[in-house]
């Protein structure tokens, strides 16, 4: 799927595979039939090209929209090594298995996390998570940086400002630890640009504008995911 005809819930830059949701979904409750359907975004190759960072996203799909649920993984390889590392949102949608509190995924969720940019030394990477709830308004993003030298990852979205909905840009060009957010509300017309620290610290990013680093590479693994079977629905 060529992510240049891609729609978006939030119109980002950085799109979701939302057109294969909506065309999964749409088929589920034509033939009112559920499945597990899996998307594998492309590769963002850092900078030096000793690692490759990309998600798995995976649909539980049910013929009634509000009982499907939408997750995902990112995920970093070591091309030298072949190890993957696995990184885990704390967003409040998002299926973290290492967080028991938690409890059991609940229906009607979207949480996809979506590899965009390294940093300019490779050391970072930023990871779009965009969390929404099936047939509401309901919809932001969160950013997760993930550090390559600490193994530390923490999840980031605009703080002390009101807003409904957040779009993630890209690392900040005029401070390039930060992050840029474009947020708002809902129905307004007056949407503000948002530098945010990896702390959470929020201020306005007049003048600034969104970097993003690392080359895109598609593979044999990119896109749908074929073979998979249909089951019989509850509806």
């Amino acid at each position: 799927m060529n992510n240049s005809v891609q729609l978006d819930p939030l119109d980002s830059p950085h799109p979701i595979p939302w057109s294969w949701i909506v065309a999964i979904q749409t088929q589920a409750s034509a033939r009112k039939l559920c499945a597990v359907r899996h998307y594998r975004s492309s590769s963002l190759i850092s900078p030096d090209g000793c690692y490759a960072a990309y998600s798995r996203i995976s649909m539980k799909v049910d013929p009634v929209m509000v009982r499907s649920r939408v997750s995902s993984v990112a995920i970093v390889e070591n091309l030298k090594t072949g190890q993957l590392r696995t990184l885990c949102p704390t967003s409040p949608l998002a299926e973290n298995p290492f967080d028991r509190e938690r409890g059991a995924p609940v229906s009607g969720t979207i949480s996809i996390a979506v590899p965009i940019s390294w940093s300019h030394r490779g050391d970072r990477l930023l990871v779009r998570v965009f969390e929404s709830l099936f047939c509401s308004d309901i919809a932001s993003d969160y950013a997760l940086v993930w550090d390559r030298e600490s193994l530390n990852s923490n999840t980031v979205a605009p703080t002390e400002i009101q807003y409904t909905h957040a779009v993630l840009l890209g690392w900040s060009d005029r401070a390039p630890d930060s992050i840029l957010f474009r947020a708002g509300k809902i129905g307004g017309d007056l949407w503000s640009e948002w530098r945010v620290e990896v702390t959470g610290k929020t201020s306005l990013a007049k003048g600034d504008r969104p970097v993003i680093i690392g080359e895109k590479v598609n593979t044999v693994w990119s896109g749908p995911q074929l073979g998979e079977s249909w089951g019989v629905g509850h509806g």
